[in-house]
């Protein structure tokens, strides 16, 4: 199955001269979003990882079911003053401004093995963001699956070029 047939695109949108990768349109379609989520299953699976962490909000949407799936533990990446309890926070850039990425510090445990899961990667600012909670618990970041690279924003690149494994079901032009 094609899965970009069920991805719009959405021009100037949230800003003038971004076009903008809808996964609405997938993720309404059944078969569309049960074979996104059978690709993303396989890729986790054999990455073997012992819990899987998913960023607020749209990678919740995809990291449930594959929890589920594997029998994993989703451990949830918030925006800032989301989480109730002892967490970790870092700050990062955005391709549309600042942010904040926390995280409970009772969700992972030194030496666990995390895949971190996100719909889409951009510039990689929130990845990375992703990555440094990961590792400030003392875990390891095994890899980071996504359903969309939008591979001339340098998202990948800037992970790989850290030492992180990236995978994509699908690669579109950024703007």
């Amino acid at each position: 199955m094609d899965l970009k047939k069920y991805i719009r695109s959405i021009q100037d949108y949230p800003k003038k001269g971004v076009l903008f990768r809808d996964i609405t349109t997938l993720i309404k379609d059944k078969g569309a979003f049960k074979e996104c989520i059978d690709q993303m299953s396989k890729i986790t699976e054999e990455l073997n990882c012992d819990k899987i962490a998913s960023i607020e909000s749209r990678g919740f949407i995809f990291a449930s079911p594959l929890s589920y799936n594997l029998s994993k533990p989703n451990i949830l990446m918030r925006k800032k003053n989301k989480l109730p309890y002892e967490k970790y926070s870092v700050d990062f850039e955005l391709e549309y401004g600042k942010a904040t990425l926390e995280m409970h510090k009772d969700s992972l445990n030194v030496g666990e093995k995390v895949i971190v899961i996100d719909d889409l990667i951009a510039t990689g600012g929130t990845a990375e963001a992703a990555a440094k909670l990961v590792e400030k618990s003392g875990a390891e970041v095994l890899g980071f699956v996504f359903v969309i690279n939008l591979y001339d924003l340098g998202g990948v690149k800037l992970l790989e070029g850290k030492g992180y494994k990236t995978f994509s079901l699908m690669n579109f032009p950024g703007h």
